[in-house]
């Protein structure tokens, strides 16, 4: 396993998928409590962290399957933020015999047609390469930090944020993600799962878009949180705790 993870506390297995932008350390707060009554499963994503950069694609779904094997794990509850949140969709999509429950923060979703005005905001940092202070600049300048830049965890994000684009160019070109067809966009219905979701109320237009996709889930709860952005594990990290114990007791 060339990943680099981290598992700790006892119990029923829980495995956190981070976010693009970030690293296993945006589940700083949540694993600490999470640890109390389960195990818990933290790692970097490809690219991401302290894990290798990828060569020349990335197939993090099928990374999410090798680590479980590694640990031997034949089924965990799985917990996705942001991109996270869209591998750990298309995971229980594929394998959903692995997945005891799941819990989305805020996803994305393979197969959604983001808004140009998404697109735009994450080419403007692109163009901005190589000048990472640049890159922080405009990143930052969004409603998906609006709350935990003024939180107390603004240098963290802005740390993970910093290493992220330092890695990201140094990715080959022609890199490009490996996702299972058909795209999870148009195969929500079969999402048999129970799930959990979460989304902050002051998020992006385009995840509260997305959020309504999945609507079309068969067994799944939305919970909004006030005075939230888009980074709940940093700014939330006790509501989520609990919500998610309620959810693991129901």
């Amino acid at each position: 396993m060339d990943l680099h993870f981290e598992v700790n506390g006892k119990g029923l297995p829980v495995v956190l998928i981070h976010g693009s932008g970030v690293d296993l350390r945006q589940w700083t707060f949540l694993a600490s409590l999470l640890t109390k009554n389960y195990q818990v499963i933290v790692f970097d994503g490809r690219g991401a962290g302290k894990s290798p950069s990828p060569i020349k694609h990335a197939n993090y779904v099928e990374d999410v399957l090798a680590l479980m094997d590694y640990l031997e794990l034949n089924q965990a509850t799985i917990i996705g933020h942001s991109m996270g949140g869209q591998i750990a969709t298309d995971f229980a999509l594929n394998y959903p015999e692995r997945v005891s429950k799941l819990v989305l923060i805020a996803p994305s979703l393979t197969g959604f047609p983001y808004s140009k005005e998404f697109e735009q905001y994450h080419n403007k940092i692109l163009e901005s390469a190589p000048n990472i202070d640049k890159m922080l600049e405009l990143a930052l300048h969004s409603p998906t930090y609006q709350v935990v830049i003024d939180s107390p965890h603004k240098d963290l994000t802005v740390q993970m944020l910093r290493h992220h684009f330092g890695r990201l160019l140094k990715w080959p070109a022609e890199f490009c993600m490996i996702w299972p067809q058909p795209p999870a966009m148009e195969r929500l219905e079969e999402l048999n799962t129970e799930t959990l979701f979460f989304i902050g109320k002051k998020d992006l237009a385009d995840n509260f878009r997305v959020a309504d996709c999945f609507r079309k889930v068969p067994n799944i709860r939305f919970i909004e949180i006030e005075d939230a952005d888009h980074m709940l594990p940093l700014t939330h990290s006790e509501v989520l705790y609990q919500e998610f114990t309620a959810f693991m007791e129901d």
